[in-house]
């Protein structure tokens, strides 16, 4: 089954963002700064997140960047290649992060590491590597005086800068394998790389549109352990945006009647186990989120060539629960729901503000055991 629609532009307000911390700019640095927070000087003011490693199913990304969302400018740091020596991985970024990046209106620096220690547990990896600060700092800068789109920032740091960015990267990997004593990956790697980056932008939309294609494809055949559906109905979604980019993502389930295409994104709260939550983690639920923006957002939704109204659904489990509540439930529904499985005050709270979000922005929140959309 295939799903096509279009995005032309994000409207969506957040509720569940932390409060970040601000940090001076004379103060800040990159490598020791929370996830997500504050740079502020006399003039400028940025919400900045931060990655740990350009693929996005490392480290909740996806949470890091929605609590900056709230926000008026917004910049997050993302290591152009992360390589973990040869006992270790390697992941390069891919234009599908920045494109995302972009429709989200978030200015990317494209980031490198010149810091690193060896992994004493391995005879060739490394570990604790650190960007370089004042490169970051630098770019803060630049996006400072820039009064373009994100969108323009970051296809013009691809163009223009990504040559240079990629020298960084292996000069700096170079300094570290010498110091370390570790054997990173072969160069040629990130010189295939570099050289299918620098025939243009547009190649490199299509190398990595095709690496997302093949992961959704894999991901379509294979369900995660962790994932409790009531139904093991996945679906492909390709989702078209302004830019002419494409995301090809998984839907966990769906569901269809006759006008509507229910889209659910599942998240459980750990294997059916004494130690498993009565709720799915909050970085969880905010990398959900994430999906909830780009689905709540669709246009022109076609199942196998047919128009539906796409109904955006967050589904969130756990072995623990014991009834069942969606965001549309009166208020005795809830306190009976919340009576039962023993929710404490900020339990109780955290799912008010996760309904008043999936309320305010028209998508559905559904918690139990299995996963029915609610009608």
């Amino acid at each position: 089954m295939q799903i096509n629609s279009t995005i032309t532009g994000l409207q969506y307000q957040v509720f569940l963002a932390n409060e970040l911390e601000t940090i001076n700019s004379k103060d800040f640095d990159i490598n020791t700064c929370p996830t997500s927070c504050i740079y502020s000087d006399k003039k400028l003011s940025f919400a900045i997140s931060k990655w740990v490693s350009p693929k996005r199913t490392r480290s909740y990304p996806y949470e890091r960047v929605y609590n900056t969302l709230a926000n008026g400018k917004k910049i997050t740091v993302i290591p152009v290649v992360k390589d973990e020596g040869f006992d270790g991985d390697r992941d390069f970024i891919q234009w599908d992060t920045v494109s995302m990046m972009s429709l989200l209106d978030v200015y990317v620096i494209l980031a490198y590491y010149d810091k690193a220690e060896k992994n004493e547990n391995y005879d060739n990896k490394i570990t604790n590597q650190e960007f370089d600060n004042q490169y970051v700092l630098d770019k803060i800068q630049e996006i400072s005086a820039y009064h373009s789109s994100a969108l323009h920032w970051n296809l013009q740091e691809l163009n223009d800068n990504f040559s240079t960015i990629i020298g960084k990267v292996k000069s700096s990997y170079a300094k570290i394998s010498q110091k370390t004593k570790v054997q990173m990956h072969s160069e040629k790697g990130i010189d295939d790389f570099a050289t299918m980056i620098s025939k243009s932008a547009k190649e490199f939309i299509e190398f990595s549109r095709q690496k997302a294609k093949d992961a959704q494809s894999r991901e379509f055949v294979t369900l995660q352990p962790k994932e409790v559906l009531e139904t093991l109905t996945k679906a492909k979604i390709t989702i078209t945006n302004y830019l002419g980019g494409q995301y090809f993502l998984t839907v966990d389930e769906i569901r269809i009647d006759k006008k509507d295409v229910y889209l659910i994104e599942g998240k459980h709260s750990g294997r059916q186990s004494a130690k498993s939550s009565i709720l799915p983690s909050k970085s969880d639920i905010k990398d959900g989120l994430l999906k909830m923006i780009l689905y709540t957002n669709l246009k022109n939704t076609e199942v196998n060539g047919k128009p539906k109204n796409a109904i955006p659904v967050l589904l969130l489990t756990s072995s623990k629960l014991k009834s069942e509540l969606n965001s549309k439930a009166s208020k005795t529904e809830f306190e009976n729901f919340c009576t039962k499985n023993k929710l404490n005050e900020a339990q109780q709270n955290f799912v008010t503000t996760l309904f008043k979000e999936a309320n305010t922005n028209g998508f559905f929140v559904t918690l139990k055991k299995g996963g029915m959309p609610p009608k």
